[in-house]
């Protein structure tokens, strides 16, 4: 009887152990969208990998699936969108997942491929927008701030259509999925446009904007978020501690941004 207990407390430890190592061996999963965003992340998973972490990329096309996988357990970090976004998401869909560091604060641009000037938008102009609540409210403030309409003095991160309260051009606001920007942008007298995207695109030159949101916060970094429950996973740590301090990021982001400061930051840096 003794020898039998014996047994089972050795079988039990043996798949523990294991569990522990299948655990360990287990690759990161990292969900991306197309531009710097993945061509950054596959970087730093190369150089992980030399270190002896496995980490797959996993590229996404849209901005709702990645975090429906990152809750649902199938990838271990996503990288695509910003802490307003993040927050708007959690609220409405009640996600458990949380920010575990700032990356690329890429900035919003204003784009037209008709006009050379904001003064040259006709009266009753097109401008495509984001449709995502986030992003519409990011694209309306850039609007404003270019002098072109005025919202609502108490309109928060969320404003909308609805929140202008002048618009002496009468611009006529059309929501687009945000990826889908730069594709529509030759449709439109004016864009809201996202660098990343449009160099990644190659569609038109990224740094000819009529405007551009130089002057935001991080909040609208790039978050490396995670699930809430593993956010202390040392493979998350491990690979954030590549992603920071690799010179081939740092020099693949700065080239991707063709050298030019007025589009992105990295704000993981001290200013």
């Amino acid at each position: 009887m003794r020898h039998q207990r014996l047994f089972r407390k050795l079988t039990a430890l043996i798949a523990t152990a294991v569990l522990a190592g299948t655990a360990a061996a287990a690759p990161l999963k990292i969900g991306v969208v197309p531009g710097i965003f993945a061509d950054s992340v596959e970087l730093a998973a190369k150089e992980a990998r030399k270190q002896g972490l496995d980490v797959q990329v996993v590229e996404f096309t849209d901005w709702a699936t990645p975090n429906v996988a990152l809750d649902a357990g199938d990838i271990d970090l996503n990288y695509y969108q910003n802490s307003n976004y993040l927050a708007n998401a959690v609220r409405d869909k009640g996600f458990k997942i949380s920010s575990v560091q700032a990356g690329i604060l890429s900035y919003l641009g204003l784009y037209s491929l008709r006009h050379p000037s904001l003064a040259d938008l006709p009266v009753g102009a097109r401008v495509a927008i984001g449709s995502d609540a986030v992003n519409l409210g990011r694209g309306l403030r850039l609007v404003q701030a270019a002098g072109l309409i005025k919202l609502r003095p108490d309109t928060g991160l969320l404003g909308k259509p609805g929140d202008i309260v002048d618009n002496p051009k009468k611009l006529q606001f059309v929501e687009v999925e945000g990826p889908q920007l730069v594709r529509v942008t030759p449709d439109v007298d004016l864009a809201v446009g996202y660098p990343y995207f449009i160099l990644a695109s190659k569609a038109f030159d990224a740094t000819k904007a009529l405007a551009l949101t130089s002057y935001e916060d991080d909040s609208w970094a790039i978050q490396f978020v995670a699930r809430t429950d593993k956010a202390a996973d040392p493979r998350i740590a491990k690979f954030l501690d590549v992603y920071r301090n690799s010179p081939a990021v740092r020099s693949a982001i700065h080239q991707f941004y063709q050298g030019e400061p007025r589009l992105y930051r990295l704000a993981w840096l001290k200013k």
